[in-house]
């Protein structure tokens, strides 16, 4: 039977308050193990590889799973984000690739040089849709993958939407453009933008029109993703709720809502949505 995973973003506990509070790691993995998560995901966009070793005994305490997301300019900076995955037994590598090139056929080479590297080391290894790599315009992206059938995408859709800046309400043919990329991702990041900001609130009655966009584009991402997966498959969806400057703040430095509060909102939403889409295919 297929699987669903829900996994917590470690970058996303980071608090980032004014008066320098965090969490102490062990509680942010308590927290999230009690919480009901499958899993954690490991950033390593600064290089801090050292701070991801940390995390394996407390993965091991409390039987989670990890992914790991790398954010590499060329293969040999990915060497020790490969042997970081192989090493905690990731479900996965994601690579936010740092290169840019004027057309998509110039990062094929470096790409594929990638996806063999996690393939080797034995770590599924996907491209994720994020601003500031090689996938952060949408028509290039999707000129990419016409290029690379091969890949599978790691859909962060805040990233496009504001990249792109869609209107609203979005055109069909954005829409088109989107439905493009559900159709070959292989797993989800859960963030709800507008197309001026990559993360709002889910609570906010403004925002409504934006929370009900993202919930329906997860769905029509899931169903695509049953259809064309294995029976024993499982999909991977990351709550991945970022700290300031991407929780916005008011004026005292202080963010104005509590990002794992709404975390914990997006995670039941998308098991409600899998328990559902299940029923439709077991009724």
């Amino acid at each position: 039977m297929q699987k669903l995973e829900v996994f917590q973003s470690m970058w996303a506990m980071q608090l980032r308050r004014p008066d320098g509070f965090e969490w102490p790691l062990a509680e942010k993995f308590e927290k999230i193990a009690a919480a009901g998560y499958d899993g954690v995901s490991i950033d390593l966009e600064d290089g801090n590889l050292e701070a991801g070793k940390q995390f394996a005994p407390f993965l091991a305490k409390h039987g989670l799973g990890v992914l790991v997301v790398g954010f590499p300019t060329c293969s040999e900076d990915f060497r020790e984000v490969v042997a970081m995955a192989r090493d905690l037994g990731a479900r996965n590598i994601t690579v936010n690739g740092r290169i840019f090139k004027n057309r998509p056929e110039e990062v094929v080479p470096q790409v594929r040089a990638w996806m063999e590297m996690g393939r080797k080391a034995g770590v599924p290894t996907y491209l994720e849709t994020h601003r500031f790599t090689l996938t952060q315009d949408l028509i290039f992206t999707l000129q990419l993958l016409e290029l690379m059938p091969e890949i599978e995408i790691v859909a962060d859709l805040s990233h496009h939407l504001v990249s792109f800046e869609f209107s609203r309400p979005v055109p069909d043919w954005c829409q088109a453009l989107v439905d493009k990329v559900l159709r070959r991702s292989i797993a989800f990041q859960g963030r709800i933008g507008t197309r001026e900001q990559a993360q709002i609130s889910i609570a906010f009655p403004q925002h409504q029109y934006w929370v009900e966009l993202f919930q329906d584009w997860w769905e029509k991402g899931f169903r695509y993703w049953r259809q064309r997966m294995k029976p024993d498959a499982t999909m991977n969806f990351l709550c991945e709720l970022g700290p300031p400057p991407y929780g916005i703040t008011g004026p005292d430095g202080y963010e104005l809502v509590d990002r794992w509060d709404e975390a914990l909102l997006i995670k039941d939403h998308v098991r409600k949505l899998w328990a559902r889409l299940e029923a439709e295919m077991t009724g």
